[in-house]
């Protein structure tokens, strides 16, 4: 089955729902959300939605916070850990939290709100506040936590000024044999700076040296005795402070039942005033629910759309007729119609309000979409077989309280076949009795829509004059699909535009508006870079004439000039004069450059170029002779 959020924008509402939520149960709680079948259920998480959004009109937001920490907190103090420092400023923190918050719902009570009456769950344990506030201070156990707390920290702060004096008063007596002019802390140790030469002057412990080895660090003996008593003072200061954090972590885990409810109603009451800012944002409306199996939305809107943009949208079924057949222009807004209608439905009987001016919704055994593409690349399927795999499925499952979407009925296939199944598909969805919603382009559906008396026909307006969709629904009214005019107002030339007409109505005669709007469409040819062929080393000569002598032809690849002598024989070899000699050459390698008709006369002699002087002799004097011979010969 198809993610049916995902193709309404269902999943992109939870997720800007889940981003005015404050804890994560709550934005788990979101994530889960599925339409509720109860409609006591239904009717009561409307209630709360509508109440979180004038409790947040009139007082503001609440004061929400995250109490995730906390609970693990509480759970260690069960566990018998001792909680530290920081966890219990964060207990403290978060009773605080609860405390705001139970004054914010004990205001909203005077204007009889029931929502307001979940202060009655909360408990701030004051005691257990006030008693971590007083102990725990500037992160550190106060020292008047407890008196045996605090006599221990002034005998610390005692004795500590004690040793401080001791160690001044041993520099001031033996300033010739320190390095510096101040004591300082090693190794937990109070020191003075020695020379190394004095080392055994100064009574005492070496604690530590400088990297050198020039200098010691010495605790004097008058100092080391401080040193005893105060390590002693310490550990008996931490005890008490770990018994005092252990007193504190015991009542924490004493309230742990009550602090584990304030948790919970906490994000429950994040979960439900989520739902209030989430109306606010889009500018939500409670609907009516019914369980009679109709709807009627006011001027209602697509709430991911803009809401100046959007063109709200009056629509109705249930009474009369079960069934719309939405036609009209493909930029008309068919798909989001019926996107609008499924998603506030959807959203309706999740607990959130609708985004459109008055709603009455019936409730939903199920919702049942096929919208959009659908192929199937996983299980190598087509447009078309994936979307019929996609109807099956759907027919399998609808009953009479199921809402069903359909978009492009019947499309991706064969017109004439497509037009049969889509009629096939409407009238199983007849039959079932259920509520549903369909967009198609075929005429044949809309004939069979206007004999059924549970379907209906409707239609997305389209301006004619502007040729601009005006994305109205008008139900009652059967559409067309306006393609010529979207083409003619996309470019497409006239008389293009009448050849259309006529291969599907067969006449070539267009509306007038349409007619002038195309008539300035022209198809601009754009250039686009052409083939390069590669040349032959010898260009083909044209073609119905062979090379003749006397042509003047380039010679590859040394690019020399020559000129024929003797044309072309059977093996597709001719003989070309060259400057200084003459050459045997297959065609291939040559390239026609002047014809010999340009460059001599028609009955030019061209043994004067091509014969020796030697040659044009002989052949003179046998032409001679064959000339006397010829006249002999008349005269016998």
């Amino acid at each position: 089955m198809t993610n049916i959020e995902e193709i309404l924008e269902f999943d992109r509402i939870k997720h800007w729902w889940a981003g005015l939520a404050l804890t994560e149960r709550a934005k788990e709680m979101i994530q889960t959300t599925q339409p509720f079948l109860s409609e006591s259920e239904l009717r009561a998480r409307l209630r709360e939605t509508s109440e979180a959004r004038k409790l947040i009109e009139i007082h503001g937001n609440p004061p929400l916070v995250s109490l995730e920490g906390i609970r693990e907190s509480v759970q260690a103090a069960v566990k018998g850990d001792c909680l530290s420092i920081t966890q219990l400023e964060e207990a403290e923190q978060a009773l605080a939290a609860v405390a705001r918050l139970k004054s914010y719902l004990n205001r909203a009570k005077q204007w009889e709100i029931s929502l307001a009456y979940y202060e009655e769950n909360l408990d701030g344990l004051e005691d257990v506040k006030e008693l971590i506030g007083l102990q725990i201070r500037n992160g550190r156990v106060d020292d008047n936590a407890s008196k045996l707390l605090k006599s221990f920290r002034n005998e610390i702060e005692t004795n500590e000024r004690g040793m401080r004096e001791k160690a001044d008063a041993v520099m001031r007596a033996n300033k010739e044999c320190l390095s510096d002019h101040f004591s300082t802390i090693r190794n937990g140790h109070l020191c003075i700076p020695v020379k190394k030469e004095y080392k055994y002057k100064i009574q005492g412990n070496v604690i530590d040296q400088s990297s050198t080895g020039s200098t010691l660090f010495i605790e004097p003996v008058s100092v080391g005795r401080f040193y005893e008593a105060l390590q002693l003072l310490y550990v008996y200061a931490e005890n008490e402070e770990r018994r005092i954090l252990y007193e504190l972590s015991a009542m924490i885990a004493d309230q742990a039942e009550v602090l584990e409810q304030d948790i919970r109603t906490m994000e429950k009451l994040d979960y439900i005033f989520s739902k209030g800012r989430l109306s606010l944002e889009y500018g939500g409306t409670e609907p009516e629910i019914n369980t009679e199996r109709y709807m009627v939305f006011r001027d209602v809107r697509h709430p991911l759309m803009d809401r100046e943009e959007c063109v709200p949208l009056q629509f109705e079924i249930g009474k009369g007729y079960r069934g719309i057949v939405i036609t009209g222009p493909n930029t008309g807004g068919k798909t989001v119609a019926i996107k609008t209608v499924a998603l506030n439905c959807m959203m309706a009987q999740c607990g959130l309000h609708t985004a459109c001016r008055e709603a009455e919704i019936c409730m939903n055994s199920n919702f049942l979409c096929d919208i959009g593409d659908g192929q199937n690349m996983s299980e190598n399927l087509s447009t078309f077989s994936a979307h019929i795999a996609n109807v099956l499925d759907i027919l399998k499952r609808v009953d009479r309280d199921s809402l069903v979407v359909m978009d492009e009925l019947g499309s991706g296939t064969d017109p004439a076949e497509g037009m049969g199944i889509a009629v096939a598909i409407l009238e199983e969805l007849r039959k079932s009795g259920a509520l549903f919603l369909v967009t198609t382009h075929y005429p044949e559906v809309k004939q069979y829509a206007d004999q059924r008396e549970e379907i209906v026909n409707a239609r997305m307006t389209f301006d004619r004059d502007s040729l601009r969709p005006l994305y109205q629904l008008v139900i009652g009214e059967a559409g067309e699909s306006c393609a010529f005019y979207i083409a003619g107002r996309m470019g497409m030339p006239g008389d293009m535009l009448k050849t259309a007409m006529e291969a599907a109505y067969g006449s070539r005669e267009i509306p007038q508006n349409l007619e002038l709007a195309a008539a300035k469409n022209r198809l601009e040819k754009v250039h686009t870079p052409g083939i390069r062929r590669r040349k032959p080393q010898g260009a083909a000569q044209p073609k119905g004439r062979e090379l003749q002598r006397g042509d003047s032809v380039m010679v590859y690849p040394d690019k020399k000039i020559g000129i024929i002598c003797q044309p072309m024989n059977e093996k597709g070899v001719l003989r070309v004069q060259l400057r200084d000699k003459k050459i045997w050459i297959n065609q291939k390698r040559i390239k026609l450059h002047v014809p010999a008709g340009k460059l001599y006369p028609e009955d030019y002699d061209f043994s004067i170029i091509f014969d020796s002087v030697k040659n044009r002799k002989l052949r003179h004097q046998m032409e001679r002779g064959k000339e006397i011979d010829d006249f002999l010969s008349d005269l016998e």
